[in-house]
């Protein structure tokens, strides 16, 4: 089997009641390779007309899945994840190509994606409810779960194969019937999976695929439309207000996987070769770009210099080149907007007193490059500590007292995840208690687990994906009272 699947053969059109469509009024939109620029695919782009027509189509869809046995849903969802996984190659180098990220993070994220299928494969079967007795004795109160209805998804670009699969899965587990919205900078892979989907029997309206440069019209007509029950978003905090305020409108169920700012705290009794392996995990995988990488570094001064030296090391030692190649450890941002951003955070950082310890620039080739970047010293006003950075750079803040390193890291708008590395299991515990996140990683440099409530508290989003309460946010609870 081959590992490539060339651009000139994927899928690139809408994909609408299992038939490959132009957009209404031909439009289109070029996705580009972040190694180097160049066009790798024209895409149709949706228009706000495709877009009612594919609640018409989900909506027309949904009475025969929801009323299909939780079995035959849990069957196509485990073929779905069977053929994902033979597919790993191809799917690697399809993300590696249109997202840049190295080939090591993108089969790690086909793997990931395709556990998502085999999860609520498993989970499709236990959408239990309940019965009791009132506690008068007078009654039975039976308790329901029924598919929420029509599901808006929306996907971002930096794991274009398991965001779409950690909203698709739970999504068909429970019934509904889906519009996915991929992210315009990589549609290749989901428009991929919607076909694979087909293949494993989703029948034909249960999973639609708008990709679109429209995306703000595309999405608003769906969330106007009564037939729409339910959104989910990955992405931006900004982007997540405007949602729920649309979503207001029609009163919808909103799921939101927003941003993040990440502290990672290694206390003054930290296991350092421990600390320095999370530390790159947590910062380095997807190149940075991840929600849920650490984002700001706060690091007892008694260990500083020694954590400092051997992260810069590590940085330092990384192989950058284009995601496709086999060496690569570091690809390409996704666009220069990308790079932009990440440079004049860390020149505002250096500005006001941060120390480069490696890294700091751009390079300047063909391509979105930045370099793996330490930063020493970063004084507490420095926008870098208050954005998401969404790229290769750790800034590193000294502490002394513990309880005001706390206070550092729950200084801010975001709460998806933290991590904590002490070898003092009651202490950092405790710490995990006081730090205000939906995740805590303990001595762990990753979280994500499609077992597992991915999700986070403040203005990092609303519900949880993955798990049983992944599940969970795809029915609707439904009380009967009655007597026998």
């Amino acid at each position: 089997m081959t590992t490539q699947i060339p651009p000139s053969t994927l899928p690139n059109d809408l994909y609408l009641g299992a038939e490959w469509r132009a957009a209404s009024d031909g439009e289109r939109f070029d996705v580009l390779d972040p190694a180097n620029g160049e066009v790798i695919a024209s895409v149709a782009s949706a228009s706000p007309a495709d877009a009612a027509k594919a609640v018409d189509i989900a909506s027309a869809a949904l009475p025969f899945w929801s009323a299909a046995s939780p079995r035959h849903r849990a069957d196509v969802l485990r073929r779905a994840y069977e053929l994902l996984v033979d597919r790993t190659e191809q799917f690697a180098h399809l993300i590696s190509l249109e997202n840049g990220k190295a080939l090591s993070d993108a089969r790690a994220e086909v793997v990931y994606a395709a556990e998502f299928f085999r999860w609520y494969s498993e989970e499709a079967v236990r959408v239990l409810g309940s019965v009791q007795t009132a506690p008068s004795g007078a009654n039975r109160i039976l308790v329901l779960r029924q598919p929420i209805g029509v599901a808006v998804l929306v996907t971002p670009w930096n794991f274009p194969a398991a965001m779409a699969t950690r909203k698709i899965g739970p999504a068909l587990a429970a019934g509904c019937s889906v519009i996915l919205k991929p992210a315009s900078d990589t549609p290749l892979t989901a428009l991929a999976i919607v076909a694979l989907l087909e293949e494993a029997g989703v029948p034909a309206g249960v999973v639609n695929v708008l990709p679109s440069r429209r995306s703000g019209a595309v999405v608003s007509t769906m969330l106007a439309m009564p037939a729409v029950r339910k959104i989910s978003f990955t992405g931006s905090t900004e982007v997540g207000r405007t949602l729920l305020h649309a979503a207001a409108d029609q009163v919808l169920s909103c799921s939101m996987e927003l941003g993040g700012n990440a502290p990672f705290l290694v206390l003054a009794d930290a296991d350092l070769d421990a600390a320095v392996a999370g530390a790159m995990l947590a910062k380095m995988r997807n190149g940075g770009e991840a929600c849920t990488a650490a984002n700001r570094f706060y690091v007892h001064s008694s260990i500083a210099d020694q954590f400092t030296r051997r992260l810069a090391d590590a940085m330092g030692e990384l192989r950058i080149g284009p995601g496709t190649d086999e060496q690569t450890q570091v690809g390409p941002l996704i666009n220069k907007t990308a790079v932009d951003t990440v440079d004049a955070l860390v020149a505002d950082a250096v500005d006001k007193g941060a120390t480069v310890r490696t890294g700091g620039t751009p390079l300047e080739q063909p391509g979105f490059y930045y370099t793996p970047t330490v930063l020493d010293n970063v004084p507490r006003n420095a926008a870098i500590l208050q954005e998401e950075i969404f790229g290769p750079v750790a800034p590193v803040v000294r502490f002394d007292d513990l309880d005001d390193a706390i206070e550092q890291a729950n200084a801010t708008e975001y709460g998806l995840v933290s991590y904590v590395y002490t070898q003092n299991l009651s202490q950092g515990l405790r710490v995990s208690e006081a730090l205000e996140s939906g995740m805590v990683g303990l001595n762990q440099g990753v979280v994500s687990d499609p077992a597992a409530p991915f999700g986070g508290s403040k203005q990092s989003g609303l519900g949880r994906e993955g798990g049983h309460e992944g599940l969970l946010e795809y029915t609707e609870t439904k009380y009967v009272a009655t007597s026998w």
